[in-house]
């Protein structure tokens, strides 16, 4: 897939995920040929598909289908997933939400347990994921930036704004980086752990940037810093993966190298 499919198939999925969510999305995924994506050309259905995910602020089950080809599962079913607190949810492929979901939003039904199976790719998807709600988070504050006035200028001038912008802009393209070369489990661990860091850097300084109106239900801000929390939850949060994988080097005596500059 080159460059110019890539453009073209992003272009469509946004437009698909502006529209829909839930399963209503994950038909039309279907329909536009996303288990052959998957199948042929993971790395780039997976980035593409899920950092679309955070930019709409749409949802879609599709993480079982990155763990479902991770492992040879069933086609259709749902995977249970480790959660935050030693808890076990899955994401339902049939449901919105309940009274029993985790997130109000969020299909994610708690269940008793799970089997220990390879989580990589599904990390690195959900990194994926969380990036793209880290740049919808910081486009929010860039607008408002340009736009609020204080003392007859835009508080994009002001020195204190630019430094919460800039932090969390480098703080994106460093996660991003690494989730681009992510390799393995310990590097998918690595992955989402700094995408889960970037998007709560992002969150934080995106609710000062916007001041009051970041804390009001009804402004995009909150949708997309909920989702955040939930996803940096999901398979491990940027804290228990980076201390599992530096339980992983100490025990093995050596830090590996994880990329070749």
């Amino acid at each position: 897939m080159d460059s110019s499919d890539q453009e073209l198939l992003a272009e469509t999925l946004r437009k698909v995920m502006s529209t829909s969510s839930g399963p209503d999305l994950d038909k039309k995924l279907d329909e536009l040929g996303w288990q052959e994506m998957l199948a042929e050309h993971p790395d780039v259905s997976i980035s593409l598909v899920f950092r679309l995910l955070g930019e709409t602020g749409s949802h879609s089950s599709v993480v079982n289908d990155v763990l479902l080809r991770a492992h040879n599962g069933a086609p259709g079913e749902s995977v249970s997933m480790p959660f935050a607190n030693g808890r076990w949810v899955q994401w339902s492929r049939d449901q919105i939400c309940s009274v029993d979901t985790v997130d109000p939003e969020l299909p994610l039904h708690e269940v008793a347990t799970g089997d220990d199976i390879p989580w990589g790719a599904a990390r690195v998807a959900l990194g994926w994921w969380l990036i793209g709600s880290s740049r919808a988070m910081l486009e929010l504050a860039r607008t408002h930036a340009l736009d609020r006035q204080q003392f007859g200028r835009p508080i994009a001038a002001f020195q204190a704004v630019r430094h919460r912008l800039a932090e969390a802009y480098v703080a994106i393209e460093g996660a991003e980086a690494t989730l681009a070369v992510a390799d393995g489990e310990l590097g998918a661990m690595l992955a989402k752990a700094a995408a889960g860091k970037a998007a709560s850097t992002t969150s934080r300084h995106v609710q000062q940037i916007l001041g009051g109106i970041g804390f009001t239900a009804e402004h995009a801000f909150a949708g997309h810093a909920r989702r955040v929390l939930m996803l940096d939850a999901l398979l491990g949060s940027s804290r228990e993966l980076t201390g599992a994988a530096g339980t992983m080097i100490r025990n093995a005596g050596h830090a590996p190298r994880l990329v070749d500059l």
